[in-house]
């Protein structure tokens, strides 16, 4: 269909060729094992979905400290790695590309969840107004401590080490978490970072820790294939910046420097509304980022390939069209009906409404 053509055409994000521009954004299921393998049925999920331009996982987290819902994955142990080494093998015998999201989710965590029953970790110690899901069903996060700073290092190296795992599961490349009021985005904003050290304060000096980060995770995969996540304007679980745009045009300039693959930005969490004020700022800051923007956020095929016809964007990453439609980019491109997904069967569960949605019918297309 001409009005989605420019979903179609190829794009080079660093070191990763994408034959076309639908990517798959990281959608968490929850239906890894208790140990954090992912489950037998994750490998024909991801497998369904190789058509992707580019299929970003679902978080997964870094440590065991980095863990905050029941049902989530890791990339820390070695049959962690062996699980997704299998799925990495299925999704490239599929032709298809794939990136690990790394993830801490700093003080989006409860105690159960916690290794030794601890208080989850963050910059400071806020506890957010926010519910995390646990094996009995919903619960409040717990309050957190503050990182101490001699911690810092620590947290660090897990970063380096999950993402020295996800090299060895034979991703294409990995994307920081730096959104959605997880560990990194806490340490950016200044209603979650209260620190007097050197991490705290301005914004160079909230900068600071996700940005060392970011930088010794491009040291193990190299810059161009290192994707960050961002949401300047984000809310969810309870977060908030004084000033987005100043802030984080900062922030966008600052990780621009590193070369990266790509920067990914939440622009509209579902449900949210995005004002007239808050879409002109995510333009003017689109102007900052000189490398390949992925855009997230109630996207539909038609106004995703206007957004990149326009150079708005460079690619879109659906979230859940892609768990209804394994076969998305190949719909959005004859224009087919789009399947609606079942809101019952996102988090946890088996094979229903996880790897039992069909395929286009072509005779019916």
């Amino acid at each position: 269909m001409a009005e989605t053509a420019p979903l179609f055409t190829p794009l080079a994000i660093g070191a990763t060729s994408l034959p076309n521009r639908v990517l798959m954004a990281p959608l968490t299921r929850s239906r890894a094992h208790d140990d954090g393998t992912p489950s037998e049925l994750a490998l024909e999920y991801y497998r369904q979905r190789a058509s992707a331009g580019l299929i970003v996982t679902e978080a997964t987290q870094i440590s065991p400290e980095g863990k905050g819902y029941v049902g989530t994955p890791g990339i820390h142990s070695e049959a962690q790695v062996a699980g997704w080494k299998a799925i990495t093998e299925a999704v490239h015998a599929a032709g298809g590309r794939i990136f690990l999201q790394l993830w801490h989710v700093g003080r989006i965590s409860h105690t159960a969840l916690q290794p030794g029953g601890q208080a989850p970790v963050a910059p400071s110690a806020i506890r957010a107004n926010a519910q995390t899901f646990l094996a009995t069903g919903p619960a409040d996060v717990s309050a957190p401590r503050a990182l101490e700073t001699d911690e810092l290092p620590r947290v660090l190296a897990d970063f380096v080490r999950a993402a020295e795992n996800a090299l060895a599961a034979g991703f294409d490349g990995v994307e920081v978490h730096g959104a959605n009021g997880y560990l990194l985005d806490a340490f950016l904003s200044d209603r979650t970072n209260r620190r007097t050290d050197r991490y705290g304060g301005s914004v160079a000096a909230r900068l600071r820790f996700p940005l060392a980060v970011t930088e010794a995770v491009a040291k193990v995969w190299g810059a161009d294939r290192v994707g960050l996540r961002l949401s300047p304007f984000g809310t969810a679980n309870d977060m908030g910046d004084s000033d987005p745009e100043a802030h984080f045009s900062e922030i966008y300039r600052a990780f621009d420097r590193l070369g990266l693959a790509y920067l990914h930005v939440v622009e509209k969490f579902p449900g949210a509304e995005v004002t007239a004020e808050q879409a002109a700022a995510l333009t003017r800051m689109r102007g900052l980022w000189r490398g390949a923007y992925i855009a997230n956020g109630d996207f539909d095929g038609a106004t995703a390939a206007d957004w990149i016809a326009r150079g708005r964007a460079d690619a879109v990453a659906f979230g859940r069209p892609f768990i209804a439609n394994p076969d998305l980019p190949e719909r959005l491109r004859l224009g087919a009906a789009l399947a609606a997904p079942d809101h019952n069967t996102f988090y946890g569960g088996d094979a229903r409404g996880y790897t039992d949605y069909p395929f286009l019918d072509r005779k019916a297309a």
